[in-house]
């Protein structure tokens, strides 16, 4: 430290290795949580001479959205800290916060709007690319969608996007699409992220989104397949706050349902690895023992009317006897399936023991307040949305919904409007169009009548020309040939569309692209960020540039609005209208004018100013069975039943419904797709999962701290601790159980083949006795064929696990089941 002192200072020392301190001590489900990269507030880092800035942003590694003071001196980024205003951020950031800076000057970065001059597409082709100025590529982008718009062909143009926010960029797609006449802009890659869980929580409470949640007043913590010390989000916020769970008094307890062993379950009080798949019913048992023990929040879900318990294993209740409160079909989801899933039935079906699911359940159903919360684990599989609305089902019975310690949905910010209505500039065509065409994944159709998007399903459907061929298609924020399962069909689709990408990075898709319109990086944008659900009440960030774009790049809206401009007819004349992004976000801030922020925040500036409006409290809280909304002045207001079911419980009943009626609408499709009785397709039930891919091994593929949407994957300092309890610097290693190891010769460290019925990869293993027998774990993050030198160097030795991942997904929600494929592992 003596040596390191004459260097640079103690403190400035430990504030720029706090980062790799916290991705350590968080894979190693360590208690140094509290190291995360933190600015005390009489501390300043050193700079360099010439006049300093701090600007606020957002950043996105993730989408957390947490807000950031970005120091900028002489025009140049040199540190990023949590913003100590900011209520998600509170003064610090994950271990990828301070990677803005690496991406901004991402040396394999496009610099400017390029266009294709080889014909040929493919991975070994060289796309030729050529630059271009913007009004020449603009201009390419509206003669083609002019020209199908003349032809009456709008439906073949489709803008596909990941993880993009705000009014002022992704929000303009719906409009863009209506107006030009295209069912297929704004295609969301929801069905490869986290759909399961919405549609399950629509099914069943009526709210089809994420929860927030009460993590500071909850006293147990139930994580089913959710990376909580991970990737949950919002992912800094969960490590501060979990440092307040675990310490206060009475403690948090956790426990963890996974695959394998990672952090969090390192860190929680129980840890169960549970065959893939069957989450649903490890809580069906869980909710039995609830029952046949008395567990229940009575003041909720209700009670029998003569005060005893009638629920008892394998035998039914009388029709008639218990007397439901907010919840509907109790009787019958225990008569036709909670009374026989007793822990000893789970235990054949999950491979854990019934004495810990017993254990678990009893623990879990005493506690009070206390919540279930689920993602990708249990629902990336066939049967991914009855385990949701199962796990969810415990929420019910523990009376957490709306409930201190509990978990709600996330109130919008109170923004202001448009600067012009759409609807004034409609033409004869975009009415025409309306409702004449499909979207180009079936969403909505017979095929997928439930899902929310079908990414993965639009190479595919392209290529066999079903329902249509596309003409043209452009992407922002989603690289689908690498993301998507099965992304060797994508490699071929591609190559008959004219491609428009507006990555700054030169990723798979992008070399597929006819036209590259660079978007900028996030430290260069204007940009709304509204939060991801975070505590329930509206909060509002504002993305700005910390410094002028670095090249010749555009901010992704400004680029939509400027094509926009170019289309003959009223649209052009509401573009033209629109302005720009900076047009959008001021009328967007004059909402906050009626409705300033408790920060003070009321107009454009004082946003800016600010980097984030909020507005607390969260409006409705429910208390022993009654529901209340804040009045201004406090939980004075004791709803109705009709309005608890407008505003919170928004299904049919109006309570939570174990039988959901809105699936049970939908029940010759359940049970074309499952073979379920029609009679029982709503019903919260048991539904074995399908694993294709012609294996022995289960495959996952979880996110980890330091996986930043695909943006981490050419930054050497994001690989070198992507994994930092195996060691790996310069590539990903597969977990592997070293009993399942040695029955197929295979010893530690060695290259191994893993495949399936679509495709094979290779990659180095680890021996990890955390992981099941019957399952390999690989990270989703590497494994490029492009992104830039590094991303492509780390190819070399790790392989990309989507090309083994069988394309299948869940009828019901259509998340893609990238957990669900069984692969063949043997030496390379």
């Amino acid at each position: 430290m003596k040596l390191l002192s004459t260097l640079m200072s103690r403190r400035r020392f430990l504030q720029t290795s706090s980062t790799a301190t916290a991705a350590g001590a968080a894979a190693a489900g360590l208690g140094g949580l509290g190291t995360l990269q933190s600015r005390p507030a009489h501390a300043e880092p050193e700079m360099p001479e010439g006049e300093t800035v701090v600007n606020k942003s957002i950043c996105h590694q993730c989408p957390a959205r947490c807000g950031i003071d970005v120091y900028t001196t002489n025009g140049r980024v040199h540190a990023i800290y949590g913003s100590q205003n900011n209520p998600i951020a509170n003064g610090r950031l994950c271990p990828k916060g301070h990677l803005g800076t690496y991406i901004l000057h991402d040396p394999d970065r496009f610099k400017g709007p390029m266009r294709r001059t080889n014909p040929n597409k493919g991975r070994d082709e060289d796309p030729g690319f050529e630059p271009i100025s913007w009004d020449e590529a603009l201009d390419i982008v509206a003669d083609r969608l002019n020209n199908l718009r003349d032809r009456g062909e709008s439906h073949r143009f489709a803008l596909l996007y990941g993880r993009g926010w705000g009014a002022s960029c992704a929000g303009l797609q719906g409009t863009f699409g209506k107006l030009y006449g295209s069912p297929n802009v704004g295609l969301g890659h929801s069905s490869m992220c986290s759909d399961g869980s919405i549609v399950a929580k629509g099914l069943t409470d009526g709210n089809e989104s994420y929860n927030a949640y009460d993590y500071e007043n909850t006293n147990y913590l139930l994580i089913f397949g959710a990376g909580f010390l991970e990737a949950f989000r919002p992912y800094n916020y969960l490590m501060q706050v979990w440092g307040h769970m675990r310490t206060k008094s009475p403690k948090t307890r956790v426990t963890t349902i996974d695959v394998h062993a990672n952090a969090t379950s390192a860190a929680s009080d129980r840890q169960l690895l549970i065959k893939p798949g069957t989450d649903g019913a490890l809580a069906l048992a869980i909710a039995h023992v609830m029952l046949t023990e008395g567990l229940w929040d009575k003041e909720f879900v209700g009670d029998f009317s003569d005060g005893q318990n009638h629920f008892e294993a394998g035998r039914q209740v009388p029709r008639g006897l218990f007397e439901e409160k907010w919840v509907s079909g109790m009787e019958r989801w225990w008569n036709d399936e909670v009374k026989d899933r007793t822990p000893e039935w789970a235990e054949e079906v999950t491979t854990l023991p019934a004495a810990k699911i017993r254990e678990l359940a009893l623990e879990f159903g005493s506690t009070r307040p206390a919540m279930a919360l689920f993602e990708r684990g249990p629902t990336a599989h066939s049967n991914g949305t009855y385990n949701g609305m199962a796990i969810h089902a415990l929420n019910a019975l523990t009376g957490a919904l709306f409930a201190e310690g509990g978990l709600f949905y996330q109130m919008g910010p109170s923004y202001g409007s448009m600067p012009v209505d759409a609807d004034d500039y409609l033409d004869d065509h975009a009415r025409e169009m309306d409702g004449k065409y499909p979207r180009i994944d079936m969403q909505g159709t017979d095929r997928w009548p439930l899902a929310r998007n079908m990414m993965q399903e639009i190479g595919p459907n392209h290529m066999k020309g079903e329902p249509y061929k596309l003409d043209t298609m452009m992407f922002y924020l989603t690289n689908p040939i690498w993301t998507a399962p099965d992304g060797q069909v994508w490699e071929e689709a591609l190559k008959d569309v004219f491609i428009i990408d507006t990555s700054p990075f030169p990723g798979e898709t992008a070399k597929y692209a006819d036209l590259i319109l660079p978007d900028h990086t996030y430290l260069e944008r204007l940009q709304d960020t509204p939060t991801y659900p975070f505590k329930g009440w509206p909060m509002a960030g504002l993305r700005t540039p910390a410094i002028e774009p670095l090249y010749d790049t555009k901010v992704f809206g400004d680029t939509l609005i400027e094509i926009g401009k170019r289309i003959n007819g009223p649209m052009g004349e509401y573009y033209r209208e629109l302005g720009d992004t900076e047009n959008v976000l001021r009328h967007l801030a004059e909402g906050f004018r009626d409705d300033p922020g408790d920060n003070g925040v009321n107009d454009f500036e004082s946003w800016k100013r600010e980097g984030v409006w909020y507005k607390k409290p969260y409006h409705w809280k429910q208390y022993r069975g009654v529901f209340y909304e804040w009045d201004g002045e406090g939980y004075n207001h004791e709803m109705t039943e009709d309005e608890v079911q407008e505003k919170l419980l928004k299904t049919a009943s109006g309570k939570f419904e174990f039988d959901s009626a809105k699936l049970q609408l939908h029940a010759d499709y359940v049970n074309r797709e499952f073979g379920i009785r029609r009679d029982r397709a709503g019903l919260v039930q048991w539904v074995e999962p399908v694993h294709p891919g012609g294996g022995d091994l289960y495959i996952s593929t979880p996110k980890v701290a330091m996986h930043a949407e695909g943006r981490g994957g050419n930054l050497p300092q994001a690989m070198s601790y992507l994994q930092p309890v195996f060691g790996g610097r310069k590539e990903a290693f597969i977990e592997i159980n070293p009993q399942t190891a040695r029955e197929r010769g295979i010893r530690n460290g060695d290259q191994v083949r893993v495949s399936s019925d679509v495709g094979e990869f290779t990659a180095s293993c680890r021996f990890f006795e955390g992981t099941r027998p019957d399952t390999v774990v690989l990270p989703m993050e590497h494994g490029h064929w492009a992104q830039g030198r590094w991303a492509e160097k780390v190819a070399e030795r790790t392989g990309h696990s989507g090309y083994v991942t069988v394309n299948q997904s869940d009828r019901i929600s259509g998340l893609c089941n990238y957990y669900s494929t069984r692969v063949r592992v043997e030496r390379a």
